[in-house]
């Protein structure tokens, strides 16, 4: 089976979690994620079936819109509530201090990852080293926050709630942790959800839950197929010689706009393709 499935991920679950579940449900091996969620984080988790795994890191790439609760006046050595509190601060803001700040974080910024992230150095993830107690500096890195609001603060308890449309490797952990440092004071995330990857939205996502059920059933349709996934234009490869070309991993003639487009070969879907400048090339084809 090859597709893609839109899974509204519960808290508790890590990604790998999920994974598992699915290879119950449908009985079978090649499955893969397109972005890690940490389980404290509910939302959109892309999967990929079979041969639509060439497809991760294409899903993983694209733009990520997020609601994240946070807490400010407290440091976590993870920077959310499954961390411990490490440090407190009595600074007291206002809805307007937190908007004020907002600014400075918006558009293309550098962020250092958190300790306790998937991230390797050396070969080996960042939280492991940070479970054994060893700290090390980690390289900042370009990230674009397009969109950071303010969705709502209550002055009295000091939490909040922020909507984020983010980049590929943007940590909203790392965002409030240093939003925390701006306002003289702490802060760490204490919720998290991915509403958005992409054109996948988290209203069209299958819960564990109904997978579950529907697989009980034989009802697979939860899985969406490549060819509906990508909402490109179609074209037809007809002549057998641009056909052996093009399978074979060569350019051919075609006259249509640079764009990217679905790949149909004696009207059998292929794969996807790109044309620059008169020539399409396969870019992914299963």
């Amino acid at each position: 089976m090859n597709g893609l499935i839109n899974v509204d991920k519960p808290k508790g679950y890590t990604s790998f979690d999920v994974i598992r579940k699915l290879k119950r449900i449908l009985k079978m091996k090649k499955i893969g994620h397109t972005g890690t969620l940490d389980p404290l984080a509910t939302g959109v988790l892309v999967i990929c079936l079979g041969r639509a795994t060439k497809l991760a890191n294409v899903i993983e790439a694209k733009e990520k819109t997020y609601i994240a609760d946070f807490i400010l006046g407290s440091k976590t050595d993870t920077y959310d509530t499954e961390g411990e509190v490490i440090d407190r601060s009595d600074v007291r803001v206002t809805a307007e201090d937190v908007k004020n700040i907002l600014s400075k974080f918006r558009g293309e910024i550098k962020q250092v990852p958190p300790m306790y992230s998937a991230l390797k150095v050396n070969g080996k993830r960042l939280y492991e080293l940070a479970r054994e107690g060893v700290v090390i500096e980690r390289k900042s890195r370009d990230v674009v926050i397009s969109k950071l609001e303010l969705m709502e603060f209550d002055e009295q308890t000091q939490t909040g709630k922020l909507y984020c449309e983010v980049s590929k490797g943007t940590y909203i952990r790392s965002l409030i942790f240093d939003m925390g440092e701006e306002l003289a004071t702490y802060a760490h995330m204490n919720g998290l959800r991915r509403t958005k990857v992409g054109e996948y939205l988290v209203e069209d996502g299958f819960t564990i839950e109904q997978m579950e059920e529907m697989g009980e059933r034989g009802d697979l349709s939860f899985v969406t197929s490549v060819e509906d996934s990508f909402n490109f234009e179609k074209v037809e490869i007809k002549d057998e010689k641009q056909i052996k070309l093009f399978l074979n991993g060569n350019t051919v003639m075609c006259e249509k706009p640079n764009d990217k487009y679905r790949i149909y070969v004696n009207r059998e879907f292929v794969g996807l393709g790109e044309v620059i400048d008169n020539r399409l090339k396969g870019w992914k084809v299963f």
